[in-house]
C-alpha cells in the first residue's frame, strides 16, 4: 500500500514538472514570436518611376478590335485627359492614389508623380514567337515597343500560354537593359499580362467565374461584358502601380524582395470598403447590366479596380472609405484566402 502511494505521488510529480516545462516553453515560444518585428510595407531606397511616360500595348495573337478598346480606353483614363470626366468615381481618381508614394519622406524618392498617356499599339496576330512564350520572349515582345520614358505592356491572347500562367503567375512585371537608345545600354519597364478566359478564369479572373481556391460565392457581371478582359485590366492595373513604385525591384514592397508584396497586391482581394474573403466589398452596380465596377472611365466605360495600400497609413485606400491592412490580415480566412487564392496578386510579380 506505500509502494502504491510513493509510486502515485511520483507520477503526479512528474506530471507537474512536465507541465511546467511544456507551460515555460510555450511561454518563450510565444515571446519569439512577439518578439519579432512584423514584416512592414516600406521603401528600400530604390528608383521609382516619375516624370511623363508614355504607355505601349503590344497585342499578341487574335484579339477583337472591341477588347483592345477596354484596354486602351483604360489607358487614356489613367492620365488627366482634355475633358474631365465627370462622373466619380473614376480611373484618373483612382491612380492619383499613387501620388502619395512620392511625397519626399526620403531623398531619393523623385517629388514629382508619375503621369502617364497612350503610347503606340502594336499588332502581332501572327504569333510570330509561336504560341507557347517563355519569359525570355515575352521580354523580346516588350523590346518592340518605344523604351525610353515608357512601360512597355505586352498582353497575350487566350490561346497563348507563357511559363508559369495560371500555375504560378496572372502576370508580371520587370525591367530589361537589352535597350539601346544613342548607343547606350538602357533599362526599361514592362509588363505583360494573359488573357485567362479559357485557360485558368476561375484563378485570373475570379471576380467574374467561380473561384478556384476560397469562398464558393456567386460571381459578379463583367463591368465590359468579358471576363477575359476585364480579368486583364485589374491584373494590369496591379501592375502598373507596382511598376511605377517598385520598377527594378528596390522601391516599395512588403516581404522579400523575391516574393514581394507591391501596390495592390498587399490589399488581396479589397475592391470596396468591407471586403472579406470571397467578398469584393462593397461596390457600384450597374442597373441595366447588373455588372459590378468601382471606376468610371470615357465612353461610358466601367472598370473593377483593386485597392492601393497607402504607404503613409498602412491602410488599403480603395475608391470609398479606407479598410486598414491590419483588418484585412485579421479577418477570419484571410490567411487561408492568401495562401490559395493570392494567385491573381502574388503571382504578378
Amino acid at each position: 500500500m506505500a509502494s502504491f502511494v510513493y509510486t502515485h505521488q511520483k507520477l503526479v510529480l512528474l506530471f507537474l514538472l512536465s507541465l511546467f516545462q511544456f507551460t515555460l516553453a510555450a511561454r518563450r515560444l510565444t515571446e519569439s514570436t512577439q518578439d519579432q518585428p512584423p514584416v512592414l510595407f516600406q521603401y528600400h531606397n530604390g528608383s521609382l518611376l516619375s516624370g511623363k511616360f508614355s504607355i505601349n500595348l503590344i497585342w499578341y495573337g487574335k484579339f477583337k478590335t472591341s477588347q483592345r478598346a477596354i484596354v486602351s480606353d483604360f489607358i487614356i483614363c489613367l492620365s488627366s485627359s482634355p475633358k474631365p470626366l465627370t462622373d466619380q468615381p473614376s480611373v484618373a481618381t483612382w491612380w492619383k492614389a499613387t501620388d502619395k508614394y512620392y511625397r519626399p519622406i526620403n531623398s531619393k524618392i523623385p517629388s514629382s508623380s508619375l503621369v502617364l498617356s497612350m503610347g503606340t499599339q502594336i499588332l502581332d496576330e501572327n504569333y510570330s514567337l509561336g504560341k507557347s512564350l517563355t519569359i525570355q520572349q515575352i521580354e523580346r515582345l516588350a523590346a518592340k515597343g518605344y523604351q525610353k520614358n515608357a512601360i512597355n505592356v505586352v498582353l497575350t491572347s487566350s490561346d497563348v500560354t507563357v511559363d508559369g500562367f495560371c500555375s504560378s503567375r496572372c502576370g508580371t512585371h520587370g525591367s530589361s537593359t537589352t535597350a539601346i537608345i544613342n548607343a547606350k545600354n538602357y533599362k526599361f519597364a514592362y509588363i505583360w499580362v494573359g488573357n485567362s478566359e479559357t485557360q485558368c478564369p476561375g484563378q485570373c479572373a475570379w471576380l467574374f467565374h467561380q473561384p478556384i481556391y476560397g469562398p464558393q460565392t456567386p460571381s459578379l457581371v463583367a463591368p465590359n461584358n468579358d471576363l477575359g478582359l476585364d480579368g486583364m485590366v485589374i491584373n494590369l492595373a496591379s501592375l502598373l502601380a507596382a511598376t511605377a513604385t517598385n520598377p527594378f525591384g528596390n522601391g516599395y514592397y512588403q516581404g522579400t524582395e523575391d516574393a514581394p508584396l507591391e501596390a495592390a497586391s498587399a490589399c488581396p482581394g479589397v475592391y470596396g470598403k468591407g471586403a472579406y474573403p470571397g467578398y469584393a466589398g462593397d461596390l457600384l452596380v450597374d442597373p441595366t447590366t447588373g455588372a459590378s465596377y468601382n471606376a468610371n472611365g470615357i465612353n461610358d466605360r466601367k472598370y473593377l479596380l483593386p485597392a492601393l495600400i497607402d504607404p503613409l497609413t498602412s491602410s488599403c485606400s480603395t475608391l470609398f472609405p479606407f479598410l486598414s491592412v491590419a483588418a484585412v490580415l485579421q479577418q477570419p480566412g484571410r490567411k487561408k484566402l492568401l495562401d490559395g487564392r493570392r494567385s491573381s496578386f502574388s503571382m504578378l510579380g
